[in-house]
């Protein structure tokens, strides 16, 4: 259990927070009236599970024993199943949705963190006396002193941030102080799973020491080869099928982890006052996926219950949506006015059953690894076209990310050695092609690249998203604005 520390003692040193479970309360002030008319504002539960591909719960058309609490909460919410991250890493994807802006336009571009004139959430619900609270992922939220937590619990003080029990020990503290000061709350819970490493996995064994694995408990259901359906931008190899396995394993136990902090909720008796929503922070740590700019990089299962507005059971095919669009959302929930200059736009009116216009497409980017490599890459996605420009692409470097560690790329790599079409691929892989598109009606796994093919649909489509792409890019000040103009103008003149 935490500790209660002063807040000076929190935020005094990073290495602080991440190496030990700690608490800190902040002084309450006199009790207050909340929202308008005296009426106290809901309070808003944000829950994270980290590289979950959009397609694995079941609800959103993976395998039914997988999330079975996920399933349960979106047959009393409502799913969004066009929604993206603005960006497929953990940290600046966090980071955008705390600022409601593109990493570009926030600082946090990798492992970083957001710019001091740049608004965070935080600073937003503080002007309603709302009381926050974190557990796990605290460092990759910075800089820390800026997010102020009232109550916060890294990864190691949580199993490793994949111990049910143990989170739900720190949401009911949260939930206990919230109801002690009468002050609304904000609380981000994040499951560490289905983070590398995987359960039952030799990454486990050398990632984790000894003491810190004591702590991980097992998943309630553990997957074997033959219960994973391999993605179609994947081979089905047999390491690959033991890989996933091992994924939907460490799947099942974030979905442990969000049925714990959802049942202290309803403990507490808060469920009817509380905006819930559920996110990845983006795709699967695989090839194709996590830290890319692929639509199964940065799509995202979104699902959130607002008790009094969104439909039980209800679903939102329709409209694109960014989780930069809870930042006015939660900020329209506390009855703040957003800050300006923020890229999110309020999604409410599509919680309560109706439409909104210019949703028919998302813009995401890539930056930068976790290990701080380059590889600059910017995307236009809508249903029917996936584009993608990869600025670093120039025949020569090679592209080298986290989602090439375990499994799945050295089975990808050996079998290539015989399988020319695979060859053809782990090369593609590591160089790209300046330019990407997809036919995503045809080619929903993204394997063949029409840009180049000189089909009229392709050509039409190329330029469509090239120029929607140009103007994004010019409306957000994208540093590399000039850069892909001039790749264009070389286009257009050749």
């Amino acid at each position: 259990m935490s500790t209660p520390l002063s807040r000076r003692t929190l935020l005094s040193t990073a290495a602080a927070v991440a190496a030990a479970p700690v608490a800190a309360t902040a002084d309450a002030g006199p009790a207050q009236a909340h929202g308008t008319g005296g009426h106290r504002p809901p309070n808003i539960l944000l829950f994270t599970v980290d590289d979950m591909d959009f397609a694995t719960p079941g609800c959103f058309g993976g395998h039914r024993d997988v999330t079975p609490a996920l399933d349960r909460f979106a047959r009393q919410s409502m799913s969004f199943h066009r929604a993206h991250v603005p960006l497929a890493v953990c940290q600046p994807s966090r980071s955008a949705l705390l600022t409601g802006r593109y990493p570009h336009r926030n600082g946090a571009e990798g492992f970083g963190p957001v710019r001091d004139d740049v608004p965070i959430l935080n600073e937003s619900l503080r002007e309603r006396d709302y009381l926050t609270g974190i557990l796990g992922k605290v460092t990759h939220l910075a800089p820390i002193e800026r997010y102020a937590w009232d109550y916060a619990i890294d990864q190691e003080g949580l199993g490793m941030g994949r111990d049910p029990a143990v989170y739900a020990a720190g949401a009911a503290d949260v939930f206990r102080l919230a109801k002690r000061e009468r002050r609304p709350f904000f609380m981000m819970a994040n499951a560490h799973d289905p983070h590398r490493p995987y359960h039952g996995s030799l990454q486990e064994r050398q990632m984790f020491t000894p003491e810190q694995l004591a702590t991980v408990p097992p998943p309630a259901k553990v997957f074997g080869p033959g219960d994973a359906d391999v993605p179609g931008f994947l081979p089905d190899l047999p390491d690959v099928r033991t890989e996933q396995a091992q994924y939907l394993s460490s799947s099942r136990r974030a979905d442990q982890v969000f049925a714990a902090v959802l049942a202290e909720l309803a403990r507490a008796g808060l469920a009817d006052d509380t905006i819930v929503v559920f996110i990845s922070d983006n795709g699967t740590a695989m090839p194709f996926a996590k830290a890319n700019a692929y639509p199964h990089s940065t799509h995202t299962p979104l699902v959130v219950r607002w008790p009094g507005k969104t439909r039980p059971g209800s679903t939102d095919r329709a409209h694109m949506v960014s989780t930069m669009d809870l930042f006015p959302l939660f900020c329209r929930a506390a009855g703040v006015r957003p800050p300006d200059g923020i890229d999110g736009r309020d999604p409410t009116s599509l919680l309560e059953g109706r439409h909104q216009t210019g949703r028919t497409r998302v813009h995401t980017v890539f930056h930068e690894t976790s290990a701080r490599q380059r590889f600059e890459m910017r995307a236009t996605h809508d249903g029917r076209w996936a584009y993608v420009w990869n600025a670093w692409s120039n025949g020569t470097t090679n592209y080298r990310a986290e989602n090439m560690q375990g499994l799945t790329w050295p089975a990808m790599t050996a079998a290539a050695a015989t399988d020319p079409a695979l060859a053809a691929r782990v090369d593609f892989y590591l160089r790209r092609a300046p330019e990407e598109l997809y036919d995503l009606g045809r080619d929903p796994y993204c394997l063949h690249n029409l840009a180049g093919k000189h089909t009229p649909p392709a050509r039409a489509a190329l330029r469509r998203q090239r120029d929607l792409t140009a103007d994004w890019m010019t409306r957000t000040g994208d540093p590399l604005r000039d850069t892909y103009l001039t790749y264009q103008q070389m286009l257009d003149a050749a």
